[in-house]
């Protein structure tokens, strides 16, 4: 079984995509956060986690619910990271998530997509000659994952150095609580308050008001309401103006996906 979480569609490609060579079920956890649906889950076959990377290891929220969710049947456990191209300590924190979870670690694999943080300045979003060539690389990568999970065997990590652990571990919660904030985020007046934003947003940040989205103090910038917004409304700071907005979907076709 595959579960997996999503905010611009990169992941939610590789997990359907494994689904679709593995003839399994493919489970999208976002209404289950939301509501903090923590019932078991229950697979008689592997379980596939597919989480993108945010602050070099998958994304907090998605951590804490698959620690209060029980997974039962199978106990092994792979793990499919989506990044730009670092998936930092990820693996290490995922082998101890199964440590403590009495699972099976099957090991990990990392897909580089396309980047879809837009909120920032120190990453210039990629043109689209890099996107369509990532994503091919990216779906020509999955078959080689899959057939591995497919003979039982163990998903090859990254090595972590030690020297990444004590950069990342202690660094990661002060970025979040002080970096990954909602306070910048604002909207433009063709706003029509559809409520998309609302809808997609994990943590449940988004509520709207008089028509309009009004963000709350949680945020995990996973750029779900920003990139997937249909008038392009919603901003962050001076930072995301004039910059295209990353969603998978406007760039896979037959000639970007290897198939």
């Amino acid at each position: 079984m595959i579960l997996f979480f999503s905010a611009t569609g990169n992941t939610e490609f590789v997990a359907r995509e494994c689904a679709r060579l593995l003839d399994d079920e493919c489970i999208n956890l976002l209404s289950k956060i939301k509501n903090n649906d923590f019932s078991p889950i229950h697979s008689e076959r592997p379980f596939i986690i597919c989480a993108p990377i945010y602050v070099c290891e998958i994304p907090n929220f998605v951590n804490r619910f698959l620690k209060r969710t029980p997974l039962t049947g199978c106990r092994d456990v792979y793990f499919i990271f989506t990044s730009g191209g670092y998936s930092g300590c990820a693996s290490v924190l995922a082998k101890w998530f199964c440590r403590r979870k009495k699972l099976k670690y099957k090991g990990s694999a990392d897909i580089i997509m396309p980047r879809n943080y837009i909120a920032n300045d120190i990453y210039p979003m990629q043109d689209t000659e890099t996107i369509k060539k990532q994503i091919a690389d990216g779906s020509s990568r999955i078959p080689e994952v899959v057939s591995v999970i497919k003979n039982g065997g163990v998903l090859k990590k990254r090595h972590v150095f030690i020297f990444e652990l004590l950069i990342i571990l202690p660094v990661e919660p002060l970025w979040v609580k002080f970096k990954m904030t909602a306070k910048a985020f604002y909207v433009k007046d063709n706003c029509i308050g559809c409520g998309k934003c609302e809808k997609l947003c994990p943590l449940n940040n988004i509520t709207i008001k008089d028509k309009r989205p009004v963000w709350g103090g949680e945020c995990t910038h996973c750029m779900a309401c920003i990139a997937n917004c249909p008038k392009e409304s919603i901003e962050y700071a001076q930072m995301t103006q004039g910059k295209e907005r990353y969603l998978f979907k406007k760039y896979a076709n037959e000639s970007t996906i290897r198939r």
